[in-house]
């Protein structure tokens, strides 16, 4: 069984920031791609950004310059490094990897998505 458990948010002040991290854990053979995805109020959910092992990550045009997604060496946790966050940027947030289990193929996992909450 895989788990992805994320931690990190909470409320900030506008111009704040907050790192959130995801952790991979269980049957895991290899993970290819680790993205975080958000999902405010009444709108539709969104990617924020992606990494690959091997490319360079790709962002959302509006956090482009204001978040960082970066990957630890293992490979099984990801973080999401936000500053200069504004009050757009008020959402459920949710980590997604695409993980291979031992004698099987790559399958899409979620975490349990984190409020991240931007407020004066």
């Amino acid at each position: 069984q895989v788990q992805l458990v994320e931690s990190g948010g909470g409320l900030v002040q506008p111009g704040g920031s907050l790192r959130l991290s995801c952790a991979a854990s269980g049957s895991i053979f290899s993970i290819n791609a680790m993205a975080w995805y958000r999902q405010a109020p009444g709108k539709e959910r969104e990617l924020v950004a992606r990494i690959t092992s091997g490319s360079s990550p790709n962002y959302a045009d509006s956090v482009k310059g204001r978040f960082t997604i970066s990957r630890t060496y293992a490979g099984n946790t990801v973080y999401l490094q936000m500053n200069s966050l504004k009050p757009e940027d008020t959402a459920v947030y949710s980590c997604n990897a695409d993980i291979r289990g031992f004698g099987t193929g790559y399958s899409p996992y979620w975490g349990q998505g984190t409020q991240v909450t931007v407020s004066s």
